[in-house]
């Protein structure tokens, strides 16, 4: 730290109890100045040669009160009165960055200019502020902290806008010529500190940073900070992602709980301020600051009740990144007094956004992805927030209160996104359905609607079609396709399976999962009953044969593998056969889904185990 020292004669002030600050010396004192609650018994001559305005306070003086005038409105208090007081004397003083601004305005005050005397107190002082203060990166951090109690001296001296401009210039310094000390505990990379091995350990010269500066200012009340930030952006040198990256340190520093959702109780209107001054101070490029920071200060806004200006600004920045964002992220608590445990219409909001923004953009945008696979394509962000959408879906489904309506709505958001697999998406509609297990049979079918089944990995479908809670529509559709698949594998063609199945296929006359309408829609959404599971995990188990006969899958050989695919190709016409002779008994399916090819199907169907031969109907 920098100091000066001023005179050289001893100090001879004392005290007489709290309030009486006196001279000793073989002179009788001839002037009380009175400094708010503090007497000063003084001699006239030493500080009327240096303060033009004690001139003045005497000369007014009547002879009713003597010699005695009272200063109450002076910068600094007695501490800085007594500070001019011994320059006057000639006493030795020291000044340094916690006191220098209290004396330099009460010398202010007390007109101490060179016209009194030459060499005079606020001489002296601007001397020191310009060749060592305003030079110092922490004496000026330290002296712009006491400006704020000499407002508005500080601020008409123009003290505080030279601690801004010095503070600003030096954290947009080339890092290169940074030469002073700094404070800086994150962690270095090795070649920061001088330990990376491609030097041969000749020892590198320490790297700064380039956020060397940012856990200097988080000293600085918000206020002040707000300026120090608004100048360093001013001078245009350094990057939006540093001034994110500071913003992010302030606000951890400065905001109790911010890391854990802001959760504690604390003065509303004083932290309601600092995040709506950070979402402010807010680096306009887009990206230089985290989603997860984003969200942190969504959460802290809503909290605490920030204006909707802000809110909305934050808002509008986490839809265009929210390819980055994690589940953590968005689990939101909804406001006290609702049903639902997280807030899912912020979700909703910052979903819409996103396509938004995404139909705004060029189709091709890799500004999210980062350090990521490079498999995705053009619509890798895409691919990102669905993946992102079916974790949440998955956590809030666990919520009993959570309405079907929301999840459907937030599913049907990101329905147009192209992903390569829906398994996660099948999760959360497994969780919701087991989670709310009273939903009606149309609200199954709702939900189950999000999900297309050919999108579902060979482990997804395992679980699906022994999934007692899925409706039967579902299972049949997962069975189906699964089959697809396997005869895909082995180059079969699909001539072989039964013209009703092959009219499911992509192309076919139906051409979608979704429309198969042989059956009533009570018998196709209907939850299958114990003898409907049991008999499908049986066939289940048919088709699992061709993959647990041994251990060694590699070792067999191409006419084995072939002939496993026909297995299974047989067993799943065996249960699509079941379900249209079963239809056909009651008189529901047309002739003409009653060929020739079902009675071949049916003739397999009589050899059936009586397990399944005792099943009557599948709704």
């Amino acid at each position: 730290m920098k100091f000066m020292k001023l005179g050289s004669k001893p100090d001879s002030f004392q005290t007489d109890g709290g309030y009486i600050r006196f001279v000793a010396s073989e002179l009788a004192t001839d002037m009380v100045v009175n400094v708010g609650d503090v007497k000063f018994y003084l001699h006239k001559f030493p500080l009327l040669s240096k303060s033009a305005r004690l001139q003045k306070l005497v000369a007014a003086t009547n002879d009713a009160n003597g010699d005695e005038i009272h200063i109450q409105d002076i910068p600094g208090g007695p501490a800085a009165f007594e500070v001019c007081a011994k320059f006057c004397y000639g006493m030795t003083v020291t000044l340094n960055a916690y006191n220098v601004v209290a004396a330099r305005c009460a010398a202010e005050y007390l007109e101490m200019y060179e016209t009194a005397e030459k060499g005079n107190l606020i001489y002296k002082i601007d001397v020191f502020l310009n060749s060592s203060i305003f030079r110092s990166w922490k004496d000026s951090i330290i002296v712009l902290l006491t400006t704020k109690s000499l407002l508005p001296w500080s601020e008409e001296l123009k003290v505080v806008s030279h601690c801004l401009d010095s503070i600003a210039s030096k954290a947009s310094i080339d890092t290169s010529k940074v030469e002073w000390s700094y404070t800086y505990n994150r962690k270095k990379i090795a070649s920061e500190n001088g330990n990376s091995p491609q030097w041969n350990d000749a020892r590198k010269p320490q790297m700064v940073p380039k956020d060397w500066w940012v856990e200097d200012l988080c000293e600085l009340p918000i206020d002040l900070y707000k300026r120090v930030i608004a100048t360093i952006k001013t001078k245009g040198r350094v990057s939006g992602d540093v001034i994110g990256e500071a913003l992010n340190a302030y606000t951890l520093r400065r905001l109790p709980g911010f890391s854990k959702g802001v959760n504690q109780n604390f003065d509303f209107v004083k932290y309601r301020s600092l995040v709506e001054t950070i979402v402010w101070l807010l680096p306009t490029e887009k990206g230089v600051v985290s989603c997860s920071f984003l969200l942190r200060l969504l959460r802290a806004a809503i909290f605490l009740d920030c204006g909707e200006t802000e809110r909305n600004e934050l808002m509008r920045r986490i839809a265009q990144q929210l390819p980055e964002a994690t589940m953590n992220d968005l689990l939101i608590r909804a406001p006290p007094g609702e049903a639902t445990v997280f807030d899912v219409d912020i979700v909703q909001n910052l979903v819409e956004g996103f396509v938004t923004h995404s139909s705004q953009t060029e189709p091709v945008d890799n500004e999210f992805l980062g350090s990521r696979s490079p498999k995705f394509g053009p619509d890798a962000s895409k691919v990102l927030v669905a993946k992102l959408i079916d974790c949440y879906l998955a956590e809030i489904a666990q919520d009993p209160n959570f309405p079907l309506s929301k999840f459907v709505n937030l599913g049907e958001t990101i329905a147009s996104f192209s992903r390569p697999s829906h398994d996660g998406l099948y999760r959360a509609i497994d969780m919701y359905l087991k989670e709310h297990p009273g939903i009606s049979k149309s609200e199954r079918k709702r939900i189950c609607k999000l999900m297309d089944c050919r999108k579902l990995s060979a482990e997804a479908c395992m679980h699906a079609v022994q999934n007692e809670r899925l409706p039967l529509r579902v299972v049949v559709q997962v069975l189906f396709f699964e089959q697809v698949r396997a005869t895909a594998s082995a180059e079969n063609s699909t001539s072989d399976l039964p013209g009703s199945i092959r009219a499911l296929l992509p192309g076919g006359s139906h051409g979608s999962s979704r429309s198969t309408t042989t059956n009533t829609e009570e018998d196709w959404d209907s939850v299958p009953t114990a003898d409907d599971i049991k008999a499908l995990k049986g066939e289940l188990a048919t088709l699992r044969l061709g993959s647990n006969d041994s251990g060694n899958e590699a070792a067999k050989s191409e006419v084995e593998k072939v002939a496993a695919s026909r297995m299974k190709g047989l067993v799943m016409s065996k249960i699509f056969s079941k379900l249209w002779s079963s239809k056909e008994r009651h008189g529901e399916i047309s002739s003409s889904d009653t060929s020739d090819s079902h009675g071949s199907v049916n003739a397999e169907e009589t050899k059936s185990t009586p397990s399944r031969s005792r099943r009557h109907s599948l709704s």
